[in-house]
């Protein structure tokens, strides 16, 4: 701490807006990445806080000896080691409800143009083939009539879910455990799921019990006029069996804004004419993402001047301990 002022590191990237109001509450400081080898004797000692946008390991969060809080620039939070920062007693944030809607509504859009293929249509015309060759082809696939399978119901998967209801169709999830109050179908396995659908929109975190859900035996499952829309993580998905089963006719079409190994999207996928691809901007509108930086320097104040975060994630539901 310096002047009173509590000492927050910065490793790698980080939103300019949290760049831009971290100065007014504390002393900022950086290094290029969350690496060990990176962190001075002076750093070591003086850090109370991190607010990263990224991954943070258990080794990283284990060179601070006196770090307090880590506030993640995201809601999905499994880049950073929470279950050790819960072991440390250092509490972790992320930034729940200000993406949801807008997560929720790009995921509706990709399900759109992957249904409809809205952005080759805008490049027929673009190319001048409208003119030249005439109407663009008929869409071989419609929301009209389907039942649509959501993996995974939180506060996304529900926002989805009510946008999903004002277009008539027929709502099923699987979760662990039903939740009450709803009328939508629940299902106890993914592949049960797959099985009474024709579309899945996948919104599950990125952790190992999710890990390739979503593979040749669900995607079999799911049916040749089955679609795939996944906006949650790309670790979810097989990305091998996907493109397998697009190939080959196993399913129909596939509307993906997240990927295993971003932002490397694997060529099989790039090639194929039934895969509606985004690179990874579920909530990247600038109104989100200020909310988004906003919420991560709130966390950090809130931590420090008043003993409690505004959103802690589950593993780490601490309150400052006072000298």
């Amino acid at each position: 701490m310096s002047n009173g002022r509590p000492r927050i590191l910065v490793p790698g990237k980080m939103s300019q807006r949290v760049l831009d109001r971290l100065p007014d509450h504390f002393e900022p400081v950086f290094v290029a990445a969350a690496d060990p080898t990176l962190v001075t004797a002076d750093l070591a000692a003086g850090v109370s806080g991190i607010a990263v946008q990224g991954k943070i390991a258990a080794e990283f969060i284990d060179a601070f000896p006196n770090l307090e809080i880590i506030a993640n620039f995201g809601v999905g939070y499994d880049g950073v080691d929470a279950g050790h920062a819960a072991k440390r007693g250092v509490v972790v944030t992320n930034t729940p409800d200000v993406l949801t809607e807008e997560v929720a509504d790009t995921a509706i859009g990709l399900l759109l143009n992957t249904l409809r293929r809205f952005p080759a249509a805008e490049q027929w015309l673009r190319q001048g083939r409208w003119v030249k060759d005439g109407a663009f082809a008929l869409s071989p696939l419609t929301l009209r009539g389907r039942t649509v399978g959501l993996y995974g119901l939180g506060r996304i998967g529900l926002a989805i879910a009510k946008r999903l209801e004002a277009f008539g169709v027929s709502i099923a999830y699987h979760t662990r455990t039903p939740r009450e109050g709803l009328a939508y179908s629940h299902y106890p396995t993914l592949k049960g799921m797959a099985e009474a659908v024709d579309t899945i929109i996948v919104i599950v975190p990125g952790t190992e019990s999710t890990r390739k859900t979503i593979n040749a035996e669900v995607l079999e499952a799911l049916g040749p006029q089955g679609v795939l829309i996944n906006v949650g993580r790309g670790t979810t998905v097989d990305e091998a069996a996907l493109a397998d089963a697009l190939q080959r006719g196993v399913i129909a079409a596939a509307g993906l804004d997240v990927f295993e190994n971003e932002p490397q999207v694997p060529e099989a996928l790039l090639a194929l004419p039934n895969a509606s691809l985004l690179p990874h901007v579920g909530s990247a509108s600038q109104a989100t993402r200020n909310a988004m930086a906003d919420l991560v320097v709130d966390n950090l104040v809130a931590w420090f001047e008043n003993g409690a975060a505004l959103t802690p994630v589950a593993e780490t539901p601490f309150k400052r301990k006072t000298a």
